[in-house]
């Protein structure tokens, strides 16, 4: 027989419904949300001022490159290197703006290229033999247009090839996207290292931005990070214990004399071969043990087998040994 509600347990039912009121059980219930992998990962600070050194160093050439093929003042500057979604990236893209789609071989992946018109426009003059005009930023590039600058793209596929050489990674330019069709290029949520860098020529002034794949980008990060770890400088401590180490197994010169000896010169004088030379000190005097130059021990000469030795005899020397230093 089905159990009939009253009114009561039928207004409770409404409310925890609603959301109004949650029983004992709900209360202790764990709340469990989805993970996207593709959000994961985050650059930290000793990674990001590696990028940013590798793509400061990617502007410099970029200028000289763009530069020397344009035969004018070509400054490209590196302004910012985050991680960002492939939506952030283009909600910051202008509306009217040449995208380009650049492959990565072999991750077989795409990354996308935006130059402002602003820019695009002065360098297809200068290409053209003009002086370098800007264009009406509100029309499209024409298909005569795109041809021509795709050359500069080019070069921008070329030195980011050279930037990204620490993982043989190979951008190859592959054509002009309407920017509707950008938005396909990725999924919306798919994490990107994307780099802004401000161009200037002449009076004319804007960015060129590149979003690459978290995917890829991420080799480059662990690249990175293996080297970091291998250069991270040791404490003071650990140098001083490896240098230790490493001198266990160096050579160094030793000595062993016996210090102010005096003779007369008469003596010296009436040296021959077979001559025995008498110094004015006890058999028993120790000698002093000289290693590099720096005077160490007291020790007395002894024999070990076939080879010569010295015992040394204590841990300090006795001022009488020092005498003379």
């Amino acid at each position: 027989m089905d159990k009939v509600l009253n009114q009561e347990e039928i207004d409770a039912m409404v409310r925890r419904a609603r959301g109004g009121q949650r029983g004992p059980e709900a209360q202790h219930q764990q709340v469990v949300e989805s993970w996207d992998i593709r959000q994961a990962g985050q650059i930290g600070s000793e990674q990001m001022r590696a990028i940013n050194q590798l793509h400061e160093v990617f502007a410099r050439n970029l200028s000289n490159a763009v530069g020397a093929y344009l035969g004018i003042a070509f400054d490209c500057r590196l302004v910012s290197a985050e991680h960002l979604t492939y939506r952030e990236f283009l909600h910051r893209l202008l509306e009217n703006t040449y995208v380009a789609s650049c492959d990565l071989v072999p991750a077989g992946a795409v990354a996308v290229l935006q130059l402002d018109l602003a820019v695009a426009f002065p360098v297809i003059d200068l290409l053209l033999g003009g002086e370098g005009k800007g264009g009406d930023l509100g029309r499209e590039i024409t298909g005569i247009e795109e041809q021509i600058l795709e050359s500069i793209m080019r070069i921008i596929c070329r030195e980011l090839q050279t930037a990204w050489q620490a993982i043989a990674l190979e951008f190859q330019f592959g054509q002009r996207q309407p920017v509707a069709q950008a938005q396909r290029l990725m999924f919306p949520e798919e994490k990107n290292l994307c780099l802004s860098l401000e161009v200037k020529m002449a009076e004319t002034r804007g960015t060129l931005n590149m979003a690459v794949p978290a995917v890829v980008s991420n080799a480059l990060l662990r690249k990175i990070s293996a080297d970091l770890s291998y250069h991270r400088p040791r404490s003071p401590v650990e140098a001083r214990r490896r240098i230790e180490k490493r001198l266990l197994d160096a050579a160094f010169r030793v000595e062993l004399f016996a210090p102010d000896l005096t003779v007369s010169l008469r003596s010296l004088a009436d040296l021959t071969p077979g001559t025995v030379l008498s110094f004015p000190k006890s058999i028993s005097a120790p000698a002093v043990l000289v290693v590099d130059e720096m005077r160490l021990y007291p020790a007395m000469p002894v024999r070990v087998n076939s080879r010569r030795a010295a015992r040394v005899i204590t841990e300090e020397l006795t001022p009488s040994a020092t005498d003379g230093l």
